[in-house]
């Protein structure tokens, strides 16, 4: 599991977010969203972003920090790409809070977790404990989008489990891998992973009751 570990977690986030834009890329490439350039350039940089997070993961597995190094400026990019993107696309399709789902409000908040967990893995690329923890579990956050349409095509259409319930199963699932992995790999939870993880609650709390 230590060695594999972020090679596996990265393969599924990057097969989720194939599952959950499987429409866009394969059965209705025709649809309005497909010629409109903020979710070209949006799914564009996501997509960049989860590839070089499953390239930089096998790197890692395979002891190859000098190519690591060398792509993680380009890491960097899709990171701030995804940002932009996304900021850019929040301001002109929603108006107000009070007009947003819960699920628009939470990742409001987990739009600036992600950049910033992003931005401090960044920062703490020469300490390879804080690094990979701020890198992945940044990226957990703001996987609403793709975890709501996967749900359904998971499910072939056939709706027998609630899709809510599958979204919080599958998020849950890939922060508590985590605490698994911390504690074969420290024998400890790091204050990175549950600081994190009660971080992902707290914004629920907000934005359900707000």
């Amino acid at each position: 599991m230590k060695k594999n570990y972020f090679l596996v977690t990265s393969l599924v986030l990057l097969s989720l977010s194939i599952i959950g834009f499987s429409d866009n890329l394969f059965t209705n490439i025709g649809q309005k969203s497909n010629s409109d350039p903020k979710y070209i350039i949006h799914g564009l940089f996501w997509f960049a972003w989860f590839i070089i997070l499953l390239i930089q993961s096998n790197f890692i597995r395979k002891g190859n920090f000098k190519a690591h190094r060398k792509l993680g400026m380009l890491g960097m990019v899709a990171a701030i790409g995804v940002t932009l993107s996304t900021l850019y696309i929040f301001i002109k399709i929603y108006n107000g809070w009070d007009n947003m789902s819960e699920f628009v409000k939470a990742s409001r908040f987990f739009l600036p977790s992600f950049s910033i967990m992003v931005l401090l893995g960044y920062l703490n690329r020469s300490n390879t404990v804080k690094h990979k923890r701020y890198m992945y579990l940044g990226t957990l956050f703001p996987l609403i989008p793709i975890l709501d349409r996967a749900s359904g095509r998971i499910q072939f259409g056939l709706d027998l489990v609630n899709q809510d319930l599958i979204i919080l199963l599958i998020w849950n699932t890939l922060f508590i891998s985590f605490f698994i992995y911390d504690w074969i790999t420290l024998r400890k939870i790091h204050p990175i992973t549950y600081l994190s993880f009660l971080w992902f609650y707290l914004v629920w709390v907000i934005s359900v009751y707000s």
